[in-house]
């Protein structure tokens, strides 16, 4: 009886302790082919509609470029809506740099790939996690 019981224990412990493991959410691959130079770095952000445009995503991630090219992979990502903000930081400053007229002199693009005058909307831009790995091509 007293073996039993352990065993009991000791299955309850492991099974908890297999399922605390497992990941949560999705994957989202964002691969970037068309970067104009291997200098500075990439910065990539997965955003919600309160955080477009307004700063740090509720995740940032950033890649060195190789032959133009960069891939980065936003891990465990729940459920819901986003978008995805990519940017060229060049000169490696943690920042957009923009022209005296307003336009950017890095390169930048987003989910949706919508590359109309004016700013970025979120609803141009945005898509949806459902527990599905997802994967985006976004051009510059």
């Amino acid at each position: 009886m007293k073996s039993l019981l352990i065993t009991i224990i000791a299955l309850t412990l492991n099974f908890t302790i297999a399922t605390a493991q497992e990941t949560t959410g999705a994957s989202i691959t964002v691969t970037i082919d068309n970067v104009t130079s291997d200098e500075g770095k990439v910065m990539a952000s997965i955003h919600t509609a309160e955080t477009f445009m307004k700063g740090a995503g509720i995740e940032n991630l950033e890649s060195v470029i190789e032959d133009g090219k960069v891939t980065l992979v936003f891990e465990n990502v729940p459920n819901g809506t986003y978008a995805i903000m990519a940017m060229h930081d060049a000169n490696d400053n943690k920042k957009m740099d923009f022209e005296a007229n307003g336009m950017p002199k890095e390169g930048y693009g987003m989910s949706g790939n919508d590359m109309t005058m004016g700013p970025p909307s979120f609803e141009t831009a945005k898509f949806e996690v459902s527990g599905e790995d997802l994967e985006f091509a976004i051009r510059f």
